[in-house]
């Protein structure tokens, strides 16, 4: 069973290459934390409804791993993500093998850390931790930009061999840590990742630009389901904005802007997810 969040689809691709290799179900942690009945990729004879959760219980079923996929924000797990595993049931849970695997435009910081406390609060034991580095997408901090198209191509032609390699390793159930840390992890995950969680976490600076004709895209391509079209075709942000940036690079006609800092910048979907 693998838990995975993706924005512009570089970490659902590597769910997908997990799930198919794995043979594993996978279930959309939005999805997951919105409906009660569980999310809708979920296998239904592994989701149990329980009365007075915001989760449905998961059954794994004897032997199979836990898997979770995600990308890096500010050096640290997504807040969502996080979220989920607080409020997360694992009925019939025998230590399974349990891994994570996170995307990242370079450095993950101090993210096996945070991952190996959040688990170890429920009880369950991280076996495992990989990182991939996938192309940038991440846009609203000065200075910071996609990549050069001829870096985005390279990552992507590295990625999969990168993923044959945690595949093997995950089949081996090797318990390891494997992720690309960087420099200043401390600094990075210790001060700015709880700084961006509690002040930069917030769709108020989003706005759409005259050039939006209401295509409707950026309301599809949501995971959280934030944004929606009034009745005179106008992009209304909600709050529950897990700032993935997905509805800024998906616009076709880059109609969509996040105050001034998004001003001149470059877009990004990974090709399988658009």
């Amino acid at each position: 069973m693998i838990f995975y969040f993706s924005g512009t689809g570089n970490s659902r691709w590597i769910a997908y290459r997990l799930a198919e290799e794995l043979r594993e179900k996978l279930v959309f942690i939005p999805d997951a934390l919105r409906l009660s009945g569980g999310s809708p990729e979920a296998d239904p004879g592994t989701v149990e409804k329980s009365p007075g959760r915001t989760l449905p219980e998961f059954t794994p079923r004897p032997g199979e791993n836990i898997g979770f996929v995600f990308p890096v924000y500010s050096w640290g797990p997504p807040a969502i993500v996080l979220e989920f595993i607080r409020k997360l049931a694992l009925s019939s849970y025998t230590d399974q093998y349990t891994f994570f695997v996170c995307s990242c435009g370079d450095e993950t910081g101090l993210t096996p850390d945070r991952m190996h406390q959040a688990l170890s609060r429920k009880g369950w034991k991280c076996h495992a931790g990989f990182s991939v580095c996938m192309p940038n997408n991440y846009v609203l901090f000065p200075g910071f930009d996609v990549d050069p198209q001829e870096v985005e191509k390279r990552k992507l032609a590295d990625a999969e061999p990168r993923m044959r390699e945690i595949i093997r390793r995950i089949k081996n159930k090797e318990e390891t840590t494997d992720c690309h840390i960087g420099s200043l992890p401390r600094l990075k995950s210790r001060v700015i990742f709880p700084l961006f969680n509690r002040f930069a976490v917030s769709a108020r600076p989003y706005r759409s630009t005259d050039v939006c004709n209401g295509c409707g895209k950026c309301v599809r391509h949501c995971p959280t389901r934030n944004i929606s079209l009034s009745p005179d075709k106008r992009l209304v942000w909600g709050d529950r904005c897990a700032m993935c940036v997905a509805c800024y690079h998906i616009c076709p006609h880059h109609a969509i802007a996040y105050g001034n800092k998004t001003r001149g910048k470059g877009t990004y979907f990974h090709p399988d997810a658009r």
